[in-house]
């Protein structure tokens, strides 16, 4: 995946990622996002800027196109997911119990 991302900060938004790196409160996933952001924004490679911040390149990738599409409040949340394998239903386990509990 090539980079298709051009990070530009204005200068809030610069101030409040700052912000958020330099904070030792919060989440390091957080100040590991705001870092991401602020060294793409100097115009490091995808390469160096995985280095430096101690994440994968497509950690990058991801993390620069989420600011793109939602800012810094995109980078300060998860994105919600779906829930895993549905329950079984009534029927499918009334039948397995049927099954064990009867002679074989």
């Amino acid at each position: 995946m090539a980079q298709t991302v051009c990070v530009l900060l204005d200068t809030s938004d610069a101030a409040r990622l700052a912000a958020i790196a330099s904070d030792r409160s919060r989440p390091l996933k957080h100040i590991q996002r705001a870092r991401i952001v602020l060294l793409s924004a100097e115009r490091l490679s995808v390469q160096d800027v995985a280095r430096r911040a101690g994440v994968s390149r497509p950690a990058v990738w991801r993390w620069q196109r989420r600011y793109a599409e939602a800012g810094v409040e995109g980078l300060l949340r998860d994105k919600t997911r779906p829930p895993g394998t549905p329950p079984h239903s009534t029927e499918t386990v009334a039948e397995v119990l049927a099954l064990t509990c009867s002679e074989p």
